[in-house]
C-alpha cells in the first residue's frame, strides 16, 4: 500500500510548462537536424509539385476553353500570341506532358520523403528509448520504490513513441503545412486578392477552436497515460503471480480486475475520441463555408469575365481543397501536440531524475587483501521519512562471518543494502576496507561485494551465462569452479546440455535451492572480498536448506561475510551474531553466548529447537 500511495503522489507532481516541453523536444530534433532538413526539403518539393500540378491543370482547361470558345488567350502573360504559337492542340499537349512529368516527380519524391521520414523517426525512437533505459540503469532503488512497474514500462515504450510523434507529426508536418499555406496564400492572392481574403475569412475562428481544444484534452491525455500504467501493472502482476492466482482460484476476480482497468482506459479514450471527433469535423465544416464563398463570389467573377475559369476558379477550388486537407491536418496536429506533450513530460521526468548514487569525481582506491566492513553511527530512512536504522555501530573484521537476525522489519536487509550503495545512509558512514563507500568507484565497490538475495532473479539464458552475468569474460573453467564452490556443479552436469542448458524465465524450471545455489555461484565468480547473503535459506525445505548451507560454507571461506537469517543452522556458521530490533542493535555475541542470554535470540532457539536455558547449546560438542 505504501508503494501505491507513493506512486500516486509521484504522478501528480507539477509538470513542466508546454513551452519548456516544446523547447526540449525542439532540442531533440536539433540533434537530428540533417535528417529533419532532408525530410523537410523533400516534403516541401512534394507540396510545390502538387501546386504546380494544379496550375498546369487549370492552364490546360483554359487552353481548351480558348480553343472551343475563343476569348482571352491563356498564355498572354508569357508574351506569346496565338499567331506565333499557333492555335492548335500543341500547347495543350505540352501542358499535359508537363503535368505528367510533375505527377511522376511528385510520386517519386513522395516515396523518398516517406522513406526519409521513417528512417528519421526510427533513429529518434531507438536513441531516445536507449537513453531512457540507460538512465533507468543508473537510478537508485528509490525511483523504483516510488514508481510502479507499469508506469516505468510505458515510459520506455508508449511515451517514447509520443515524443517521436512530436518530431514527425507536429514539427515536420507543422512546418510543411505552414509553408504550404504561405505558398497557397501567395498563389491565391496573385490570382485574385479579394477572392482570397473572402475565402479565408473563417481562419480566425479555426484558430480559436484549436486553442480551446488543446486546453481541454491535455489533462485527459495525462489521465489516459495513468490508466494505461495501471492496466499494464495489472497484467505484469498477474503474469508474475500466476501461481498465487491459480493456487487461490482467483482467475475470475483477476480477470474482472483487468477488465475494469481496461474499461476505464477505454472510457477515457472514448472521451478523448469524442472530443477529437467533434473538433476535426467542426473545423472541416469551416472549410466548406470557404467552398460556398468560392462558388458564389468566384462564380460571379467568372461570369463577369474578371477571373479565368481554369487558371482561376478551378485552381482556386483545388487550392481550397488542399487547404481543407491542411486545416484538417492542423486539427490532427493539435491532437498530436497534446499526446506528445503528455508523453514527453513522463519521458523527461525519467531523464531528469537525479542520479542519487554515483561514483565520486576522484574515487578512492580499495586497499589490497581482505576487506572489513564498518557501520559508524549509521542512520537511514526511506522516502516516507520514517527512520529505519538508528545509530548503528558495527565493525566486521576482514574474513569474519557475521550473522544478523531479528524480527521482521527490524532493518536487517536495509543494513545490508547500504554496503553496495543500493541506498546511501542519511547520517554516519559505511566503510569497506576502511574507506567510506561514498568515496569509492561504484562499479569497483559492487564488483568487490557479492550479493545473494532472498529472491534471486535468473535470466532466460544458459546456466553458464547466468553464472557469468557479473563477469561475462569468465572462462568455462572459472564458471565451473564457481559452480563447484556453490555445490551446483554436479546437478548442472545432469542437465541435457550441461552449462549450455537454457533455463526458463527467472529459473522457473529450477527448484528454489537450485536457484539459490546458482545465485551463490554468480556472486562467488566475482571473487568478492565481501559477501552479503540476505536470508538465502528462507522458505525452503530441510533438504534444500542443507544443500544451500553446504554451498554457503564453501562460499564464505576467506571472505568477509554478512548473513541475514532466522535459521539457527545458518546462524551457527557465524563467528558473531548481531540481533536487531526496531532499527537498533539490541544483542551481540557468539552463537553459544546468545543462546544462554535472555532475549530475542534465546526465544528464537526455543521456537526452532525447543531449547531451554541450562541445556547444552545446539551445535556444542558433548
Amino acid at each position: 500500500m505504501q508503494q501505491t500511495n507513493t506512486t500516486q503522489n509521484h504522478d501528480t507532481t507539477t509538470e513542466p510548462t508546454n513551452g519548456v516541453l516544446v523547447r526540449r523536444m525542439l532540442g531533440l530534433a536539433w540533434r537530428y537536424r540533417l535528417g529533419c532538413l532532408k525530410a523537410l526539403g523533400l516534403q516541401l518539393i512534394v507540396q510545390a509539385l502538387k501546386l504546380a500540378g494544379l496550375g498546369l491543370t487549370g492552364l490546360g482547361i483554359d487552353l481548351l476553353r480558348y480553343k472551343v470558345t475563343g476569348g482571352r488567350w491563356p498564355l498572354g502573360w508569357l508574351g506569346v500570341e496565338p499567331a506565333v504559337s499557333g492555335s492548335g492542340f500543341g500547347p495543350v499537349a505540352a501542358v499535359a506532358g508537363a503535368a505528367l512529368v510533375a505527377a511522376l516527380a511528385h510520386a517519386w519524391l513522395m516515396y523518398l520523403a516517406m522513406v526519409c521520414d521513417a528512417r528519421l523517426v526510427q533513429d529518434i525512437i531507438v536513441a531516445l528509448r536507449t537513453q531512457v533505459y540507460d538512465k533507468l540503469q543508473r537510478l537508485s532503488f528509490r525511483f523504483f520504490d516510488a514508481n510502479q512497474s507499469g508506469s516505468i514500462i510505458n515510459r520506455v515504450t508508449a511515451d517514447v513513441q509520443a515524443v517521436r510523434l512530436f518530431v514527425d507529426n507536429v514539427l515536420l508536418e507543422g512546418i510543411v503545412i505552414t509553408i504550404s499555406l504561405v505558398f497557397y496564400l501567395v498563389y491565391m492572392l496573385n490570382i485574385h486578392a479579394l477572392l482570397a481574403v473572402a475565402c479565408l475569412a473563417s481562419t480566425p475562428a479555426v484558430w480559436a477552436m484549436m486553442v480551446v481544444f488543446t486546453r481541454i484534452v491535455r489533462p485527459a491525455y495525462r489521465r489516459s497515460r495513468q490508466l494505461a500504467d495501471h492496466m499494464v501493472l495489472c497484467l505484469s502482476e498477474n503474469i508474475q503471480g500466476v501461481h498465487v492466482v491459480k493456487g487461490f482460484a482467483r482467475q475470475d476476480p483477476e480477470t474482472q480486475k483487468f477488465k475494469n482497468a481496461n474499461l476505464a482506459l477505454k472510457d477515457q479514450q472514448h472521451w478523448i475520441f469524442w472530443r477529437v471527433s467533434t473538433f476535426i469535423p467542426s473545423i472541416t465544416f469551416m472549410t466548406y463555408i470557404n467552398q460556398a464563398v468560392l462558388l458564389g463570389y468566384g462564380g460571379y467573377l467568372v461570369i463577369q469575365d474578371r477571373l479565368p475559369l481554369g487558371g482561376g476558379l478551378l485552381v482556386f477550388a483545388g487550392i481550397l481543397q488542399q487547404l481543407a486537407q491542411r486545416v484538417s491536418d492542423i486539427g490532427s496536429i493539435a491532437n498530436s501536440v497534446q499526446r506528445s506533450l503528455t508523453g514527453a513530460a513522463r519521458v523527461f521526468e525519467v531523464i531528469d531524475e537525479p542520479v542519487e548514487i554515483a561514483s565520486p569525481p576522484t574515487p578512492a582506491v580499495l586497499p589490497a587483501g581482505p576487506l572489513g566492513v564498518a557501520f559508524e553511527n549509521v542512520q537511514f530512512a526511506y522516502s516516507d521519512g520514517q527512520r529505519v536504522l538508528h545509530n548503528i555501530d558495527l565493525h566486521v573484521q576482514p574474513g569474519q562471518v557475521v550473522a544478523i537476525t531479528g524480527p521482521v522489519g527490524s532493518g536487517k536487509s536495509t543494513l545490508l543494502s547500504l554496503v553496495p550503495r543500493f541506498y546511501d545512509a542519511h547520517a554516519g558512514r559505511v566503510c569497506v576496507g576502511g574507506v567510506p563507500v561514498r568515496d569509492l568507484d561504484l562499479d569497483t565497490l559492487r564488483r568487490n561485494t557479492g550479493v545473494v538475495f532472498q529472491e534471486n532473479f535468473l535470466f532466460s539464458n544458459t546456466i553458464a551465462a547466468n553464472i557469468a552475468f557479473g563477469h561475462p569474460e569468465a572462462t568455462r573453467h572459472q564458471i565451473e569452479t564457481a559452480a563447484r564452490t556453490a555445490a551446483i556443479h554436479d546437478f548442472i552436469l545432469t542437465l541435457p546440455d550441461g552449462y549450455d542448458t537454457v533455463i526458463g524465465e527467472n529459473g522457473v524450471d529450477l527448484s528454489g535451492g537450485q536457484r539459490q545455489r546458482l545465485a551463490i555461484a554468480r556472486a562467488v565468480l566475482l571473487d568478492p572480498a565481501v559477501l552479503l547473503l540476505d536470508d538465502p535459506t528462507a522458505g525452503v525445505d530441510p533438504q534444500t536448506e542443507q544443500e544451500i548451507l553446504e554451498a554457503m560454507t564453501q562460499a564464505v571461506q576467506g571472505r568477509t561475510t554478512l548473513i541475514v537469517t532466522h535459521r539457527l543452522s545458518t546462524l551457527s556458521l557465524a563467528n558473531r551474531v548481531v540481533v536487531m530490533d526496531n532499527g537498533r542493535i539490541v544483542q551481540e555475541g557468539s552463537h553459544e553466548e546468545l543462546l544462554t542470554t535472555a532475549g530475542h535470540y534465546q526465544e528464537l532457539a526455543q521456537l526452532q529447537l525447543s531449547y531451554n536455558p541450562g541445556d547444552t547449546p545446539p551445535g556444542t560438542p558433548e
